[in-house]
């Protein structure tokens, strides 16, 4: 196995390939759980890996106030829910339109080339959550 032929797992938290930021979002994720009075919800699935994610937000006068996310993946797609509704939270919904998987990637430091699709799952969930926002 090597960098570019991680083998058939991936990646792991302990082979070095994630840096301490990843590995911190994903022992300690901010915000996991559900949000009971969300007014916007987005989910967002993974076909090939079948990792999901559920994005809840609390929008009051066009701010973003509150973000939540369960999410069910590896540690990478963990990790970039959690720093997702850490960078949500306070935004005004319109900045939030403009995020995009790459800017949840380098939120996160970078993520293996394995694992960059784990960053669009917290883009996808947030168009939705956008979307059913707006209604």
């Amino acid at each position: 196995m090597s960098a570019d032929n991680p083998g058939p797992a991936g990646p792991t938290l302990d082979d070095g390939a994630y840096n301490a930021i990843v590995i911190d979002h994903f022992r300690n994720p901010r915000n996991a759980g559900t949000l009971s009075d969300a007014n916007a919800v987005g989910e967002e699935r993974n076909p090939v890996c079948g990792d999901h994610m559920r994005l809840m937000l609390r929008i009051e006068e066009g701010v973003i106030v509150r973000a939540s996310f369960l999410t069910r993946g590896c540690g990478a797609a963990i990790a970039t829910s959690s720093v997702a509704t850490e960078m949500l939270t306070g935004r005004p919904v319109e900045a939030a339109r403009g995020l995009t998987r790459q800017d949840f990637v380098a939120a996160v430091g970078g993520l293996p080339k394995s694992k960059i699709h784990c960053s669009v799952l917290a883009a996808g969930a947030l168009k939705k959550a956008l979307a059913d926002y707006a209604g």
